[in-house]
């Protein structure tokens, strides 16, 4: 249900998204569950699910979009890796989640598994040929399929069969890890732009200008899709530290410092949720056309984020009991 909100000192409404991953025990889906349920109560543009390298956590992820798909108005999206997987392997789940009705996906090229697994790309070298394979899958596709009519034995009709809607790739406003140079990080977004996608969503990064600087470069450099700006509102030094070493983006000293000393949770938060809507505010106010949350499956930081913001009225962000 969207939220018709009253202006708030000014501060622009624009679309939010969030990213989760799919829960490793029952007790985690449960508390992922209430999770889904607080965050779509901001009516969020899409809601986004990870899965492992090579699909390690493929079945579990498609539970969970199913979930959203089937118990909220929001639209889920599915992550999809070329690492560790071939290019049959790659059609099978796009016809998959068509089939489950999931139409949006975000296409990535991937990264091998944390505990050093060596894992091939295999047919798939870069993320346009899995935008590209998306889009060929739907073209293969018979356009209608044959579904049971109740109450009529033996009767069908025929029905329109989904069709990928958004079709999402990262960029990298301080560049990729294996990148070479700025331009490269132009150039390949203009590769997965021609190959099909619709929408763009930015690794991490801790200051305004290397997000604004970066969409000036894509501007000037004839990409035209919406970029937007991904934010981890991350309380934890060893968090930030333990994202350096997966991203090489590293998270301002003032910023590990100030959590470091201080010796609250609670200090922590405030701590996090000032940098980081600090940074939300000022992109938005560059021109991102939307936020994107990276939440950890939780969903106090990021609503603090948006309430502080302006973007969501404090009563959305009251804790869940757990029995509720």
């Amino acid at each position: 249900m969207a939220i018709d909100l009253p202006p708030t000192g000014g501060a622009t409404r624009v679309p939010v998204s969030f990213e989760l991953y799919p829960p490793r025990t029952d007790a985690a889906a449960i508390a992922l569950g209430r999770t889904i349920d607080k965050l779509t109560e901001v009516d969020p543009a899409f809601i986004s699910v990870t899965f492992g390298a090579g699909g390690s956590t493929r079945d579990r992820s498609l539970t969970v979009l199913s979930y959203i798909l089937e118990n909220t108005d929001v639209e889920p999206m599915a992550h999809l890796t070329c690492v560790g997987s071939s290019a049959a392997e790659a059609n099978g789940l796009v016809r998959r989640f068509l089939d489950a009705g999931i139409t949006s996906f975000l296409a990535l090229r991937g990264d091998p598994p944390l505990d050093g697994t060596p894992l091939s790309v295999g047919d798939l070298q870069s993320a346009s040929e899995l935008v590209q394979l998306i889009h060929r899958v739907q073209q293969e596709r018979e356009p209608f399929s044959q579904e049971a009519v109740r109450g009529t034995p033996g009767g069908t009709r025929l029905r329109a069969r989904p069709r990928p809607e958004r079709v999402a790739v990262a960029a990298f406003p301080n560049g990729h890890a294996s990148s070479r140079g700025p331009q490269q990080e132009i150039d390949a977004l203009l590769a997965k732009q021609a190959a099909g996608a619709n929408l763009a969503i930015t690794q991490l990064f801790y200051r305004a200008d290397d997000y604004l600087a970066f969409v000036d470069r894509a501007r000037a450099g004839g990409v035209s899709i919406d970029i937007l700006p991904g934010i981890m509102p991350a309380a934890s030094a060893a968090r930030l530290r333990r994202i350096a070493e997966l991203t090489e983006e590293e998270a301002p000293d003032e910023l590990l410092i100030a959590l470091e000393v201080e010796p609250t949770e609670e200090g922590r938060t405030e701590i996090a949720t000032d940098f980081f809507s600090d940074l939300a505010a000022a992109v938005i106010a560059g021109g991102a056309p939307g936020l994107h949350l990276y939440t950890h499956n939780k969903h106090t930081a990021v609503l603090d984020l948006l309430e502080r913001i302006g973007h969501v009225p404090a009563a959305l962000n009251r804790p869940i009991k757990e029995n509720a």
